[in-house]
């Protein structure tokens, strides 16, 4: 990006590139903290969207482990005002139910986004295959889910 390029872009967009540069970097306490931080920018838009992606990232990162517990609680204090981001980090806890084979609800499957649906539908749980190949919201969610149960010898069709 030239000097010119940088200088018409518009600081929302800067502000966006550099929090997820220290979001990727961010350690320990401070990686609270700091969401914390990006979610006082004025461009409520923009700063969930940077939470968004580090959250994602994270999630990704901790999901089977451990240390997913005490993260996720502390995450879900520091978005408690941000719906889309209470939501994101309920389906994350969901998507690691399924993926641990701990508890989870059918319902709450069928009502989660199409995201966490298809995320799923490319899983290998085969009751929640056999939910979303039935159920799932989309054409697309559904013939993954069908293909994966097909892959593992189960129903292929409901």
């Amino acid at each position: 990006m030239s000097t010119e390029d940088r200088a018409q872009e518009p600081p929302e967009h800067a502000r966006f590139a550099a929090y997820l540069a220290e979001l990727e970097q961010v350690t320990g306490a401070d990686e609270i903290e700091l969401v914390g931080d990006v979610l006082t920018d004025p461009d409520r838009t923009m700063a969930q969207g940077a939470v968004l992606r580090h959250l994602d990232r994270r999630a990704a990162q901790l999901c089977a482990g451990p240390a997913w517990e005490g993260w996720a609680q502390a995450m879900a204090r520091v978005v408690i005002r941000h719906p889309f981001l209470v939501r994101r980090l309920q389906e994350w806890s969901l998507c690691r139910a399924v993926a641990l084979r701990l508890p989870w609800r059918r319902d709450d499957l069928l009502v989660s986004s199409s995201w966490l649906q298809l995320r799923i539908a490319a899983g290998s749980d085969t009751e929640a295959l056999g939910v979303l190949a039935e159920s799932g919201r989309t054409k697309r969610i559904r013939h993954t889910a069908r293909t994966g149960l097909a892959r593992r010898g189960g129903r292929g069709t409901p």
